[in-house]
């Protein structure tokens, strides 16, 4: 009876060892399979993604590769339903590294970017941080421009109205001496610089070769601030801009006016028309 006993109770053992056996191989199977499904994540992960945040405004077209190393066509478009869009020139290629504190993005394209543009995005407590290089210091006001990359001013017709119209040439150039950017819990809250220049203007309204070259510069108000300061200024040429407003995370205000130079009233009326609301010689300028 007692070895009886001890054979059963030996048996019942074994059982549990080969059940716990079974468990930590079943374990092991999912941890690898979810590995393999990481590192092999194919770059359509990151066109969703990114499709999704623009709110289908942003899209990377004829995306190839994996989440980690892959390549897209950039495109512009006027979101969910719009028959409008505008491809750039090329492939835009990245490559996407996680670090310690999160992960850091480099992406190349030989049409537009100046070099490597480097983002940094890190989680936290009820939201993200993304920066721009590695996100390690902080913005800095007094530090030189950065320029970013040029786009073709073409490339905005995607949007659809006004820009389908508008039907811009030129050039558009993104420079900051540092940016961060903070979502806390779904607040957008900027810290630093951005200053976008549009050089060389043109338009399919307007018989003038060129109408002129503009700066529209965001910048926050202080460290942790919601509200960040908007200024539009006219760098030189025929047609003259001029506003400010404030872009609060979940929207943007801009009050300003357009105006010919003296002697161009006849060859930007039809253009001053569609800027904005006319009020004599002046069209004016009201975004949100």
């Amino acid at each position: 009876m007692r070895q009886a006993g001890a054979a059963t109770a030996e048996h019942q053992r074994w059982q549990r060892l080969q059940r716990a056996g079974l468990r930590w191989a079943a374990w092991g199977a999912l941890l690898g399979l979810l590995a393999g499904l990481v590192v092999n994540a194919p770059a359509q992960w990151l066109a969703d993604g990114l499709q999704q945040a623009s709110a289908g405004r942003l899209l990377l077209a004829e995306a190839r590769g994996s989440l980690w190393n892959g390549s897209a066509v950039l495109v512009l478009t006027g979101g969910a339903g719009s028959r409008d869009a505008s491809a750039l020139p090329g492939r835009l290629h990245w490559q996407l590294r996680p670090d310690w504190r999160g992960l850091q993005l480099q992406a190349q394209q030989g049409c537009c970017i100046n070099g490597d543009l480097g983002l940094h995005w890190q989680p936290g407590w009820g939201g993200y941080t993304l920066a721009l290089g590695d996100g390690r210091a902080a913005p800095s006001a007094g530090a030189a421009n950065h320029v970013i990359g040029h786009w073709p001013a073409a490339w905005l017709a995607g949007l659809g109205t006004p820009w389908n119209t508008l039907q811009l040439g030129g050039l558009l150039q993104l420079a900051s001496p540092g940016m961060r950017l903070q979502s806390t819990q779904g607040r957008l809250q900027l810290e630093g610089v951005l200053a976008l220049e549009l050089q060389g203007v043109s338009s399919r309204l307007s018989p003038l070769p060129v109408l002129g070259s503009y700066r529209l510069r965001l910048q926050s108000q202080a460290a942790g601030g919601q509200a960040a300061s908007l200024q539009l200024d006219t760098l030189d040429g025929a047609l003259r801009l001029s506003g400010s407003g404030t872009w609060t995370g979940t929207g943007l205000r801009l009050r300003g006016q357009a105006q010919a130079a003296e002697g161009q009233d006849a060859a930007l009326s039809n253009l001053l028309n569609i800027i904005g609301r006319r009020q004599g010689a002046l069209s004016v300028i009201s975004i949100g």
